[in-house]
């Protein structure tokens, strides 16, 4: 007598569940269908919609306009208003551009990704220590289109290619993006599953790539390096893993050619790791983006909440 309400409620259970996963995958299929027909269009197009989306966003919605605005006079308090206007105009002129640049890797052939991105790694491949087996490890920051230099990362044959993510909460995007980056080969890996992957891959010459600035949880937090005229909070994972698996370390340079194109240049910070202080080889590559920002600042992720908190705040 008292099992029978137990399996109603069972079932009941299922199907609310089946009923999620069902709405979940419609929904995903629906949003997949629609941004493969938006990547379809030409570039003159989607460059169209990208000059109404900057005039919407800016002038109409002001998307996150308080956070650039802020981010921008903390981080170059020695610009004048009217530069640092300047800066944030063009930024979101630019954040336009990467939402349909974005949409368009959808469906853009490894030839024409080659074509818009060009990898300048002589100085990489000529490297004594890389011709002797040594890995190598990338710091790369959210700067230009990464999620282009995500994707053409995967097309570089010479060696396996690992790109650290960090997981988005929606996990709708999450399995959009993931599948996206992974298109021509790249080997999609979580930030704490890294390691074990690397490790998995010791016996080849690897190329892994990670994001120096992206903001950790505040009880990750164990080191503040000086960026953009301030404390921030960073995380170790590239000194980390250079130190336990003696790679190369190098800077990923993404610039901007002009609209729709890139390049990519491997700047070589450190031969030999172990050899480094603690913290020599965060200070390097924190350092290092924050040249390629002031050279053209426009071209970062301002509109992120990247100091969401103080050193004080650490207990």
């Amino acid at each position: 007598m008292h099992r029978f309400p137990s399996y109603i409620f069972m079932f009941v259970t299922f199907k609310n569940d089946f009923a999620k996963v069902m709405i979940k995958k419609g929904f995903y299929s629906l949003g997949v269908g629609f941004l493969y027909l938006l990547s379809s269009l030409p570039y003159f197009i989607l460059y169209f919609i990208a000059d109404i989306i900057f005039i919407v966003i800016y002038y109409i919605v002001g998307y996150r306009r308080k956070v650039v605005h802020q981010n921008l006079a903390n981080a170059f308090p020695e610009k004048s208003v009217t530069e640092r206007q300047s800066i944030e105009k063009k930024y979101f002129r630019f954040l336009a551009d990467l939402v349909m640049e974005t949409i368009k890797l959808k469906t853009l052939s490894a030839e024409e990704t080659i074509k818009r991105v060009e990898v300048r790694d002589e100085a990489l491949l000529t490297n004594e220590a890389y011709k002797q087996g040594k890995s190598i490890i990338a710091a790369v920051g959210h700067y230009g289109n990464w999620e282009s230099g995500c994707l053409r990362m995967g097309l570089i044959k010479e060696r396996p290619c690992i790109i650290a993510y960090k997981p988005l909460s929606n996990p709708v995007f999450d399995r959009y993006f993931l599948e996206l980056r992974s298109r021509f080969g790249a080997i999609m890996v979580t930030m704490k599953g890294t390691f074990r992957k690397v490790v998995e891959y010791r016996k080849q010459v690897t190329l892994t790539v990670l994001a120096g600035d992206q903001t950790p949880a505040q009880e990750e937090a164990t080191y503040f390096a000086n960026f953009l005229n301030q404390p921030t909070a960073v995380f170790l994972g590239v000194e980390k893993l250079a130190k336990a698996t003696d790679s190369l370390v190098v800077f990923c340079d993404v610039r901007r050619v002009k609209r729709g194109y890139y390049s990519c240049t491997f700047v070589p910070l450190f031969d030999n790791p172990k050899q480094t202080a603690e913290h020599e080889i965060t200070n390097a590559h924190v350092q290092y983006l924050e040249k390629v920002i002031r050279e053209e600042p426009e071209y970062w992720l301002w509109s992120h909440r990247r100091w969401k908190f103080k050193p004080e705040d650490i207990r």
